[in-house]
This record gives structure tokens, sequence and C-alpha cells, in this order.
């Protein structure tokens, strides 16, 4: 079992990153092998909306998205951390989110999602929230914890302060590991949900 941990702060060692290591320190005691993947820091251009993806099946652009797709293909839950600028995430990370989820064609359902906020006073529910969707839309589980997943500070050292952050980062570590563990033997005993065919609601006359 494996989860990948995605550092959308262009700060490698920063805030995020702290809050994603005590995380990651969680599903490694629990058993889980992890992989953390830093793209803050990386020239990753948006959606071109081009639908080349559909043709070549990975992105038209040759960058971290296509490393990190097959990557996410293997793995069994994905934790996204990102800072907050103006209540949203990081426009780096946005870009290599939007890409990935849609130039990927396989099946997501029953990964397990997670999302992880850095802030030094607010903003961090917006972010929160906004991150989450990519997970909703994929009919993937979102791993919660003892209060939405975020840390306050401007240095990694202040994160490392804020003892209720660092605790729920520990929880949501711990919840995820036991979802995934579920969700596999779920899936041994009854298998993936069954799935209608595709409606798609668009009033075209």
């Amino acid at each position: 079992m494996k989860v990948l941990l995605i550092n959308g702060s262009p700060h490698k060692n920063g805030c995020t990153f702290t809050a994603l290591s005590e995380v990651e320190t969680v599903l490694q005691q629990e058993g889980i092998e992890t992989e953390m993947i830093h793209v803050g820091n990386q020239n990753v251009r948006g959606c071109i909306a081009c639908g080349k993806c559909a043709q070549k099946g990975q992105c038209v652009f040759d960058d971290v998205v296509n490393e990190t797709a097959p990557k996410f293909a293997a793995c069994d839950g994905i934790v996204v951390g990102s800072p907050v600028y103006y209540a949203s995430a990081n426009g780096t990370l946005v870009s290599f989110l939007d890409r990935l989820f849609y130039s990927t064609s396989f099946d997501k359902t029953m990964k397990v999602g997670a999302a992880v906020v850095s802030a030094r006073r607010g903003g961090n529910s917006a972010t929160f929230d906004e991150l989450n969707k990519y997970f909703t839309i994929s009919g993937m589980p979102v791993a919660s914890s003892q209060y939405w997943n975020q840390v306050h500070g401007f240095t990694a050292e202040d994160v490392r302060k804020d003892e209720e952050g660092l605790q729920t980062m520990r929880a949501l570590g711990r919840n995820m590991a036991f979802l995934i563990k579920s969700i596999a033997l779920g899936k041994e005993k009854y298998g993936l949900p069954e799935k209608e065919p595709r409606v798609s609601t668009n009033f075209i006359r």
C-alpha cells in the first residue's frame, strides 16, 4: 500500500512540508509506503484544453504531471498540501492538479484523498474546500481528521509550535491508513461499486 504526498509549496522544506511530514511519519508507522513529490517549486503551466491527452494517453506538456501520473495510478491514496495564497491554493499546484486529474483516464474510484493546508492567519478553510473537490469529482473517499486539516505559521518553526495543527496531521495519518486498509479488505470481499454508463447533461437541442 502506498500514498503519494504532493507538496504544492515553492518552499521545499517550509510550512506545508512540515505538515505533510507529520502525516507521512504516521503513515509509515502504520505500514504504508510513502513518496513525497515537490511540485510547487517547478515550472508547471496550466491546461490549455487542447484535448490531446485523450489521443496521447498523457498530457501534451511532458513535465512533472506525466512523471506523477503512473505513480498516481499505482497508489492507494494521495495527500495534497498547499500554502494559502489569497484564500486559495498555490497557482502552480492548481495547474498541476487540473492537468493530472484531467489527463489521466484510469479509474480513481476508492483511492483515498486528503488535503492539507497551511496559512499564516486565514484562508485555510476556503483552500481546503477547493482541494477536496478534486477527490469528490473522481469517486475518491476523503480522509478526515479531528478538525479541518490545517496548520498555522509563517515559518516551519512556527508550524512546529502549532500543537493542535500537528495533532490534526497525525490523526489524519492514522485515519487515512485505516481507510486505505479497510477499502483494500472491502475490495477483496465485495469488489468495487457497480458503475452505470456515464450520463452528461448538456441541455443541447
